[in-house]
């Protein structure tokens, strides 16, 4: 073989190379084509819940994950061309929630899980879907409205949403700070305050337990609405996730799985269709 040859030769081989060298784009690029969400595994969906978590995320005597966020993100992604056998559930605590979907073990988590900014330095939140109540339970009928606490003794716990928001909003009812629910329902039943400030499913119970005690006021708290979790800087995903719960709200689906889970309780205006 001649110098010319092998300098041929040696032509051949890198145009050869280079052929590979775009094939090989074709190929990543057709992969990228075919997982739009950036998804672990293109044609499923994996999420990370919790089983205990009761109406929210649970394992049924069925042995199956269920609850009003897994049924909704079902919902919700179906409309994204998912179906359930193509959405799986892994139950774990939820301190590792998070985490495990940062570091790419989920595709998302589904838990109720409330949107902070100190969470979101770490992962993306889709729109909020679910929104608690904070509640007023009282003996006194006329405290029906916040402007009515004026100059009343209304308990909260100490260190808690309600805490942040009675100080907040408030201001003129003489605030009393417990150290939990029970010790400042004991006061309420005994008079030493008029009303107490708490979440709304925590209220409903006292009000069974203790028929007496009215659920008077119920303010919905959008300081930090459940949102689906997902990996930061995955937009496309968050994107989709975003557009068709809204979609499903709209179209009054989120309202129907609403009251399933939640019967009797109040429903935000911003998640009830606008038409």
């Amino acid at each position: 073989m001649n110098i010319m040859s092998v300098k041929g030769l040696g032509r051949h081989v890198r145009n050869a190379s280079l052929a590979v060298a775009f094939l090989g784009l074709g190929v990543s690029a057709a992969a990228a084509g075919d997982n739009p969400y950036n998804l672990i595994d293109p044609s499923t969906i994996s999420v990370g819940t919790m089983g205990d978590s009761k109406p929210y995320a649970f394992v049924d005597a069925n042995g199956q994950f269920s609850g009003f966020d897994l049924e909704f993100f079902l919902n919700v992604v179906s409309r994204m061309g998912f179906d359930k056998d193509h959405v799986t559930f892994t139950g774990q605590d939820f301190s590792a929630l998070m985490p495990s979907v940062a570091n790419g073990r989920f595709d998302v988590a589904v838990a109720a899980i409330g949107t902070t900014e100190a969470r979101k330095k770490n992962v993306d939140f889709s729109d909020g879907y679910l929104a608690g109540y904070l509640t007023v339970i009282t003996p006194d009928a006329s405290l029906a409205t916040p402007e009515a606490l004026k100059g009343k003794r209304l308990g909260v716990v100490q260190g808690t949403l309600q805490e942040i928001y009675a100080e907040k909003n408030f201001k003129t009812a003489d605030i009393v700070k417990f150290p939990d629910n029970n010790s400042a329902i004991s006061g309420l039943n005994n008079g030493t305050i008029d009303a107490h400030f708490l979440d709304y499913e925590a209220a409903k119970q006292y009000g069974d337990t203790y028929p007496k005690l009215k659920l008077a006021i119920n303010i919905p708290s959008f300081d930090a609405p459940a949102g689906f979790v997902v990996r930061k800087g995955n937009d496309a995903f968050r994107e989709a996730l975003n557009k068709n719960l809204h979609a499903a709200m709209e179209d009054g689906t989120w309202k129907s799985l609403y009251q399933k889970w939640f019967p009797g309780s109040p429903m935000p205006d911003q998640y009830l269709p606008k038409k």
